[in-house]
C-alpha cells in the first residue's frame, strides 16, 4: 500500500511539475552554469519524493510540497501538526546530491485541543464514510486533513471528482468548523 501511495504521488506530481509548489513528488531543477538535463531532474524529484513520503511522522494531518529553483535551492511548503516534522524534512532533503540549500517554509500549525477535536473528527468523518473508506487502507492515507484554528483544508488525490465532493461534504458536517477548502486533486 505505501508503494501505491508514492507511486500515485510521483504521478501527480509529475503531472504538475512546471515550477508550481508540490506534493511530495516535483521540480525542476538547473545546474548553476548550465541546463540541468532531463535524468537529472526526475533523479532529483524522485529523490525528494522518496525522502519525504519516508519522514517518520508524515501523516494525514501534515501537507508537505516543494519547489526546485534553477539555483539548486529546494523551497519546502506545506503545513505540519508537529515541530519535529518541519526540521525533518529539511534533514532529509539538504543532503541529496544537487541540493545546494535548503529554504524551509513548512508551517507548524498551533497547538489547540479545539483543533485536535476537529482533525480527528474530520478523519472519521472522511475516512469512515462508505465512499471514502478505500482510501483509509493505505499507509498514508491520500486524503490530508490540514487543520487550523477551526479552518480546515484539504490536501491530497482521489481517484474521482464525486469523491472529492463527497470528502467536503463530510468535512463540512463536522462540529466547530469554520470553513473548509478543498484543495483535493482529481486523479486523471
Amino acid at each position: 500500500m505505501k508503494i501505491l501511495f508514492s507511486v500515485i504521488l510521483l504521478a501527480c506530481g509529475l503531472m504538475q511539475a512546471q515550477n508550481q509548489p508540490n506534493s511530495p513528488a516535483m521540480p525542476a531543477q538547473e545546474n548553476r552554469n548550465q541546463g540541468m538535463n532531463p535524468s537529472s531532474m526526475e533523479r532529483i524529484t524522485k529523490e525528494v519524493h522518496h525522502e519525504l513520503v519516508l519522514l517518520p511522522y508524515y501523516g494525514v494531518f501534515d501537507n508537505l510540497a516543494y519547489r526546485v529553483s534553477p539555483d539548486g535551492t529546494v523551497t519546502l511548503l506545506g503545513q505540519v501538526a508537529r515541530s519535529t516534522l518541519k526540521s525533518d524534512a529539511e534533514n532529509a532533503v539538504k543532503h541529496i546530491e544537487g541540493v545546494e540549500r535548503v529554504d524551509n517554509q513548512i508551517q507548524v500549525l498551533p497547538t489547540s485541543p479545539m483543533d485536535d477535536q476537529i482533525r480527528l473528527a474530520t478523519y472519521r468523518a472522511i475516512y469512515g464514510n462508505t465512499v471514502l473508506s478505500p482510501y483509509g487502507l493505505r499507509a498514508v492515507p491520500p486524503i490530508h486533513i490540514i487543520v487550523n484554528s477551526g479552518h480546515v483544508t484539504l490536501e491530497g488525490v482521489v481517484a474521482k471528482q464525486m469523491d472529492k465532493q463527497v470528502a467536503e461534504m463530510q468535512a463540512k458536517s463536522v462540529p466547530n468548523v469554520f470553513s473548509v477548502t478543498n484543495n483535493l486533486r482529481v486523479e486523471e
